[in-house]
């Protein structure tokens, strides 16, 4: 655990693995068989459970809790207070842990702040999703989604820039990178 740093408040069970460069601050719990990648940022309070993959460079914010089931890519910024599900019809008194759902944050994606992620589904490469967004489908490589349930309402470039297709091409006004629509998909020209 060359320059990685857990705050003396949080616990990393054993069996865990944190990366290189990663930051794990206040109140934080990382269960045992979960892989956390380099250079990560794990804020206060944060709770990632068995057997969660998370990439190198993810940022995730204050108060969320990745479950069992989840796996997130590389560069994933996850904002305060967003929700993961990894059963779909919970009930109390009845277990169905063999019964969880995959859900797949693809590389560069963004979730919102108190943006909830139903299970079982996928978000695109870089994607980004609204704050307090609820995910119920998945969501394509680049799609903006707003809303409860989430809807589309446009496409997003690689730096975060609303773009803008005229004759099914964009070019992002920040990175100057230009994009094609091409069957509902979104691609890097």
């Amino acid at each position: 655990m060359d320059n990685t740093f857990v705050h003396h408040t949080s616990i990393v069970d054993a069996g865990a693995v944190v990366g290189n460069g990663t930051s794990v601050w206040h109140f934080c719990h990382i269960m045992n068989n979960a892989i956390i990648g380099n250079n990560c940022v794990l804020g206060q309070n944060v709770f990632i459970g068995n057997n969660v993959h998370i990439g190198n460079k993810v940022k995730i914010q204050n108060n969320v809790s990745v479950y069992e089931g989840v796996i997130c890519e590389d560069d994933v910024f996850i904002g305060p207070s967003a929700v993961f599900t990894n059963v779909i019809n919970p009930r109390s008194r009845i277990e169905r842990k063999n019964e969880y759902r995959k859900t797949i944050i693809k590389k560069g994606a963004t979730i919102g702040a108190n943006a909830t992620i139903i299970c079982g589904n996928s978000i695109g490469a870089y994607a980004m999703i609204g704050a307090g967004a609820v995910v119920v489908s998945d969501v394509a490589d680049y799609a903006l989604i707003v809303g409860n349930p989430g809807i589309q309402i446009g496409w997003i470039s690689k730096s975060g820039i609303r773009l803008h297709f005229e004759n099914n091409k964009a070019v992002c006004y920040e990175s100057k990178e230009s994009y094609i629509l091409r069957n509902g998909k979104v691609k890097l020209n």
